[in-house]
């Protein structure tokens, strides 16, 4: 059996097309692939720690942050500083220089996750800063009163909004 010169063109080109579409989402993959470590791992990862894209999470320590514009230098802690390990934890230096200004909730005592790529300067530069809400929901302190919230007043607008609707009342 012969293939006709028009069927062997639409081969060969769908060929080039599934190629390049597997091309693309192999090295697509490969570039966007960032591993996950903590500080401490960070630090026993050797020289494959400055040839990966890295995201590093850990606390943000207490008067650490260093605001120049849109680009933010701080220091990052394995433990909350009312932690007892904080004193004895390991720090990391990091250098955000994103497109992106900080997030609202980056803050002391944040829990942030910096991805970037660590240099051999020791500063860890990130591209992308993410944080979660510093720890106002942990259990209050020994010794502290506990704060509630005190129930709103009913507005006034409310109050009248039902003889508006029904004007027999």
């Amino acid at each position: 059996m012969k293939i006709s010169p028009n069927s062997l063109r639409i081969g060969i080109a769908a060929a080039i097309i599934v190629g390049t579409i597997g091309w693309l989402a192999i090295t697509g993959a490969q570039n966007n692939k960032s591993y996950y470590v903590t500080i401490a791992e960070l630090g026993g990862m050797g020289d494959k720690a400055y040839h990966s894209q890295l995201r590093v999470e850990g606390f943000v320590k207490p008067g650490s942050i260093e605001h120049n514009g849109p680009h933010v230098e701080f220091t990052l802690n394995e433990f909350e500083s009312h932690n007892p390990k904080a004193a004895t934890g390991r720090t990391l230096k990091v250098s955000y220089k994103g497109s992106e200004p900080p997030p609202d909730t980056f803050k002391d005592d944040a829990q942030a996750l910096a991805e970037g790529s660590y240099g051999r300067d020791g500063v860890f530069h990130a591209t992308v800063l993410q944080a979660k809400c510093a720890s106002k929901y942990a259990p209050a302190q020994p010794n502290q009163p506990k704060s509630t919230p005190k129930p709103a007043a009913p507005s006034k607008t409310a109050a009248a909004a039902p003889n508006a609707a029904n004007p027999a009342s």
